[in-house]
């Protein structure tokens, strides 16, 4: 019975894939209007991905602001996270959430909702769903900036 315990250790490491997630690290706006998104996106596999491709539609306050889009082309290790940066001009009526959340120096609820197409290492393409809710608040002595 040993044996047969120690012979199933010593096959190495079990390469697992789970689904990624995606969530604002921070949202600044920008003095022409547009946002800049720090997207974290985390691997919580037991492999290395490359992260290839963003496409996530962001709901800020219960509006609609548009979508976060990118193509990282970066590696994540595994269990890990990163951060990309993508700017983008939102629709109206998230722009005037974020704005009088930041005029009132209160939070705000976001959603994002939408795939991530990740590679894992040595294998093929893969696209997983994400939905992601939580909230951004001001940053204290950074004025346009929520995290």
């Amino acid at each position: 019975m040993a044996a047969l315990l120690l012979g199933a250790c010593s096959h190495g490491m079990v390469r697992r894939i789970s689904e990624p997630s995606a969530q604002i690290q921070q949202l600044t706006v920008r003095a022409d209007g547009r946002w800049a998104v720090e997207l974290r996106i985390e691997n919580f596999s037991s492999i290395p991905m490359q992260f290839d491709s963003v496409d996530l539609a962001l709901n800020v306050g219960g509006n609609e602001a548009g979508r976060v889009t990118a193509q990282p082309s970066m590696s994540i290790g595994p269990e890990s996270a990163d951060v990309v940066t993508t700017i983008f001009a939102p629709q109206a009526a998230g722009k005037l959430a974020v704005a009088d959340a930041l005029a009132a120096g209160r939070s705000i609820s976001y959603t994002l909702i939408g795939t991530v197409a990740a590679t894992p290492d040595e294998a093929h393409q893969r696209s997983f769903e994400v939905k992601h809710s939580s909230q951004l608040s001001p940053a204290p002595g950074l004025p346009g900036v929520l995290r």
